[in-house]
């Protein structure tokens, strides 16, 4: 599994115009299946992710993760994350996984977050999506579970 997190002062996301899913201040996720990714992908992700240390203290030092601060997040599905450009023009995506399987695992990412006592918004899985949001920092974050 791939994610693209941005810590934010806001986002949301629109289908068809219509607000779908908003938050203030927390974490941007944009997450892409892979064909191989497991249940054991997706715990390490939810788990990073929620215990990452990206938020300022008292002192201004990056050192609170989310469930510290208590901030929500937004979660996007994003096959795109899955492209490979390596070879002429046009993106490959043979490696993301078939929209079954992708929906699965993003439902149960955002299920995994929930359990974790993080409050989650969302876009809609395969819809054509507008994500509007202010990058706070900023701070933009690659994380692959294939390279831990």
């Amino acid at each position: 599994m791939r994610a693209l997190i941005q810590r934010v002062s806001w986002a949301r996301v629109r289908v068809s115009g219509e607000i779908v899913g908003r938050i203030d201040e927390g974490l941007l996720v944009l997450l892409g299946v892979g064909n191989s990714d497991t249940l054991e992908d997706l715990n390490y992700l939810t788990e990073k992710i929620v215990h990452l240390r990206i938020f300022a203290d008292e002192a201004g030092k990056l050192n609170l993760s989310l469930i510290d601060r208590g901030l929500p997040i937004l979660a996007v599905s994003q096959f795109t994350l899955y492209a490979d450009c390596r070879k002429g023009r046009r993106p490959y995506f043979g490696e993301a996984a078939p929209p079954d399987k992708a929906v699965e695992m993003y439902e149960q990412f955002c299920i995994a977050l929930r359990n974790r006592g993080v409050h989650v918004e969302k876009g809609i899985f395969q819809a054509h999506m507008e994500v509007e949001l202010c990058n706070d920092g900023p701070v933009t974050i690659w994380l692959d579970s294939s390279e831990k």
